[in-house]
């Protein structure tokens, strides 16, 4: 019978947690904070069934900017609108600050059940 080779060991690099940073994007953490605010704000109108241009009167900006959302660009808008969008969507958003604590990312987003 012949012997197996073992496959060569699979290289890997570690990610850094924020995949923006990882591809050195300049921006690197103002698109990891939009990126799950917007993702949420998509979430919610998606639910709601509703047509773009209603969708834009709700959060108060044109169709075709609806359009960018709808499709993941994030990065057309700032966080502030993002989460200005979510207040639009009758959400409550909540920041918290605290010390960092070693081993822990610097920002994070997280949304309730």
């Amino acid at each position: 019978m012949p012997t197996q080779q073992k496959p060569p060991p699979i290289e890997y690099e570690e990610g850094s947690g924020n995949v923006f940073a990882d591809l050195g994007l300049e921006d690197a953490d103002a698109l990891f904070t939009r990126a799950p605010i917007g993702f949420h704000v998509y979430a919610l109108l998606k639910r709601r069934k509703r047509k773009q241009r209603d969708m834009a009167k709700l959060l108060g900006i044109a169709q075709p900017e609806v359009s960018h959302l709808m499709n993941g660009h994030y990065s057309r808008f700032t966080a502030d609108k993002l989460l200005a969008f979510l207040r639009r969507l009758d959400q409550t958003v909540i920041i918290q600050i605290r010390p960092h604590r070693r081993g822990e990312p610097y920002q994070e987003v997280s949304f309730a059940a």
